[in-house]
């Protein structure tokens, strides 16, 4: 059942944090979470990435994290969390709330990567504003690094952990968590960083679909695919077009656009949470 205790997106830029029923709780050491559990704590703090900076800040420390430090780049905003045993970067974009949004950011052309390969020239140029400033503050970082973001916030994480798994500093990414994040380079790009990254699709989500891969767009990463039921399957060919079509039907049967809805941040919490419960009830989501 979906979690009535989340607000819906548009919402969000409105809500308080102690509004929120938060799932996830970072005082141990995330690394002793399973993959779902990681994965539902990342989900979460992409969710509060949205909220207006001061309920981020709050959602931070009840989602177990101490110390919260802010990064502002125009529309884009990151944050860097910190617990008593782990370090979190989040990206957040925006997210795509209507067919121009997407539009733009399916015909944009790649430009020449700072590592190898062509990326996506927007995100590249919001990455290049953000990073340094990222890249200066982890110098002295000692703890476990993550990085997480939804939407093209997803984007902006991966190419920030892939400049962070071969920059200078010493902390390395131990995971990298998106959620219904863009294609960011081509092929060459996206296979050079070979960083431990776990891709959330939630069935008719459109927004891992572009831009287009015929433009020479690649993903990165173990993809994590979530059915129509909002489970996680592995998916594909005729298997997947199938249950995109059996999400579209259930979609129109509640008057939404099967293609916006499900790259709802809120949506992907929904559905992972219900794999962290099916996953401990069976027994199997204990270290």
């Amino acid at each position: 059942m979906p979690n009535r205790h989340l607000p819906n997106f548009s919402q969000l830029s409105t809500k308080r944090a102690d509004q929120i029923r938060f799932k996830s709780n970072a005082s141990s050491p995330i690394q002793d979470f399973s993959l779902l559990r990681r994965s539902l704590l990342f989900a979460e703090v992409a969710l509060i990435s949205y909220l207006p900076i001061d309920q981020c800040f709050l959602g931070a420390e009840k989602l177990g994290f101490r110390e919260v430090l802010s990064f502002k780049s125009d529309e884009i905003q990151a944050y860097w969390l910190r617990s008593d045993h782990d370090s979190v970067i989040v990206c957040r974009g925006h997210e795509f709330t209507e067919w121009n949004s997407l539009k733009s950011n399916a015909i944009a052309r790649t430009t020449v990567a700072e590592t190898v390969g062509r990326v996506h020239i927007g995100f590249k140029r919001e990455a290049d504003d953000l990073w340094p400033r990222v890249e200066h503050e982890l110098e002295g970082n000692a703890k476990p690094l993550w990085f997480c973001g939804h939407s093209i916030g997803g984007a902006l994480a991966v190419i920030c952990a892939s400049r962070c798994l071969l920059s200078y500093i010493k902390s390395e990414p131990v995971e990298l968590h998106t959620f219904g994040s863009p294609r960011v380079g081509n092929r060459l790009y996206s296979n050079h960083a070979t960083l431990k990254h776990f891709r959330w699709v939630n069935n008719n989500d459109l927004v891992p679909r572009l831009p287009p891969s015929l433009l020479g767009y690649a993903h990165s990463g173990t993809e994590l695919y979530l059915n129509y039921l909002g489970q996680v399957r592995q998916l594909s060919g005729w298997r997947r077009i199938v249950d995109r079509a059996q999400g579209f039907y259930r979609s129109l049967l509640r008057w939404k656009i099967d293609q916006l809805s499900d790259h709802s941040i809120i949506e992907y919490i929904d559905a992972v949470f219900e794999a962290v419960r099916a996953e401990e009830s069976s027994g199997k989501g204990h270290p």
